[in-house]
């Protein structure tokens, strides 16, 4: 399996927490941006012919605030470049205060079928607080555009003011408008974002807090039918996330656009994250790669090890050995009797408890001491 991933940068208004590569300010030069990710992927078909893609991920930034007709483009030229499954997931990132009936139309029309929606709270104040352009009803009319398609909800935890019922709240309104996945991921307060202020000014939760809300919100997700498969996201039955499960089972993916990274073939490459200089390199006929590295084997296995532990199947023992050539349980004897309190070993798989699952980075560490 592999995956497509395009960077759409633009965006109405950077949110306080926003890290990603981003322009609020530069949405006149959409077409000349895409007409580059268009050529960059026509620039690719020949190196990736025998490759086929099962998902294709429109990710930003905002790829719902350019006009609908330059993501149908993209589409159509993903299709016609590289072989894309028949059936392939094809997903687009939306911010609720950027939809429209005709966007909505557009998009199922040039084959997008799954959606993924940044809801991130259900309370207005706080989407407010941290720039969010959309309220609680344009949340709602989204959803009810998406009557009946498969569709993602994002869910913040760890916002200033958040209440465990604020999170119930928005769960349960995500779920009631129709959608089949949520995401749900803490707040991360990145130097140099606004809401880093906050941070230091210890108006955030701590630590204790965002776990006991994870928690909640896990509960919560299970009673209304939705299954973890990941730390951070959750699905009705089937409806997971093919191109992140992808990721998670170290699978190739190629990105287009600026910032976007890629790893095919072992080798890990990313594009640069200046605009200026993306369009410089394209439009010279060159590609936009600011590096590149090859992963050696012991890259390939703490990837391997990173990913699977944050996954709820975990590590699959026999695939292990015949990946890597050696017995996982062996290797790390040590580490497996250090962390037996918080792992569950059943011969076949080796996978973190549930109820330590939201603190997996400091138990997936110890594998690489």
């Amino acid at each position: 399996m592999a995956g497509i991933y395009v960077h759409i940068p633009f965006c109405k208004s950077k949110c306080s927490y926003c890290d990603f590569t981003s322009y609020p300010d530069k949405l006149c030069y959409a077409e000349g941006y895409m007409a580059c990710v268009y050529r960059e992927m026509a620039k690719r078909k020949e190196e990736l012919k025998n490759y086929k893609f099962d998902t294709l991920y429109i990710g930003g930034g905002t790829p719902s605030v350019i006009d609908e007709k330059y993501i149908a483009m993209l589409v159509a030229s993903a299709k016609r470049n590289f072989n894309l499954a028949q059936d392939a997931e094809i997903t687009i990132e939306m911010n609720p205060g950027t939809v429209s009936e005709e966007k909505i139309k557009t998009y199922k029309k040039c084959g997008i079928n799954r959606f993924s929606v940044g809801l991130q709270t259900a309370i207005d104040s706080q989407l407010n607080d941290i720039g969010r352009i959309h309220n609680l009803n344009d949340f709602v009319y989204c959803a009810k555009l998406l009557k009946g398609e498969n569709f993602n909800a994002d869910v913040m935890i760890g916002l200033k003011n958040q209440s465990i019922d604020d999170i119930e709240k928005t769960i349960e309104v995500a779920s009631a408008f129709g959608a089949s996945h949520i995401s749900m991921y803490a707040l991360t307060p990145e130097d140099g974002t606004p809401i880093y202020t906050d941070y230091l000014n210890g108006e955030l939760p701590d630590g204790d807090e965002v776990a006991a809300q994870y928690k909640a919100g896990v509960e919560k997700l299970k009673s209304l039918g939705f299954n973890r498969y990941e730390v951070s996201n959750f699905c009705k039955d089937g409806k997971e996330s093919r191109h992140n499960l992808n990721y998670w089972q170290r699978g190739e993916y190629i990105g287009f656009g600026v910032s976007a990274s890629s790893c095919i073939n072992n080798v890990r490459f990313t594009n640069t994250f200046d605009l200026d200089e993306y369009f410089k390199c394209i439009l010279s006929d060159n590609f936009a790669v600011i590096d590149r590295e090859e992963i050696d084997e012991e890259g390939r296995e703490e990837e391997y090890i990173m990913l699977r532990l944050r996954t709820a199947n975990g590590i699959d023992l026999k695939e292990y050995t015949k990946l890597f050539n050696a017995d996982f349980t062996k290797k790390y004897s040590a580490q497996l009797k250090k962390l037996e309190h918080s792992l569950d070993c059943d011969g076949k798989t080796i996978k973190i408890k549930d109820e330590y699952l939201f603190v997996q980075n400091s138990i997936i560490v110890e594998f690489f001491n």
